[in-house]
């Protein structure tokens, strides 16, 4: 597949896949951004993408980025396929965990994008859905 991309600054390099074996490529901090205690953030990751119809984007922080005390405020970033604007930048939202200020230095790398094909949903309204109940969050037990 391939993706249209737009790069802020030039400086940094354009993400890659950084394993033969890796679902996602590494997205780097545009710019340093200090997140204080207890806070959001917001990491520019210095990409605008232009995505084909019928896919959207799975932005994600880096398995290492909980390290630094940071984690996605929402969980995942989802890029729809009309996100596409020149100043669409990408950035990553992230809540400061820990006691004191976090500093994410221009070039980190901080999150990691994948593109992903979908199929819309077509809605059939329904009073029973005619099957087994299952339990229930933790319906299967801890072991």
């Amino acid at each position: 597949m391939k993706i249209k991309i737009k790069r802020f600054d030039k400086t940094i390099p354009l993400p890659e896949y950084k394993t033969k074996g890796a679902a996602c490529m590494d997205l780097s901090a545009r710019e340093t951004t200090v997140i204080q205690p207890h806070s959001l953030g917001y990491i520019p990751l210095n990409v605008a993408l232009e995505i084909p119809q019928g896919c959207w984007v799975l932005l994600a922080a880096r398995s290492s980025t909980h390290k630094l005390g940071l984690i996605p405020a929402n969980g995942i970033g989802i890029g729809d396929s009309d996100f596409i604007g020149d100043n669409d930048e990408y950035k990553l939202i992230v809540y400061n965990v820990t006691e004191a200020a976090v500093t994410v230095e221009k070039g980190t790398r901080i999150a990691q994008i994948s593109v992903i094909n979908y199929e819309k949903m077509e809605l059939e309204e329904v009073d029973s859905l005619g099957n087994t109940d299952r339990g229930g969050i933790g319906s299967t037990g801890a072991r």
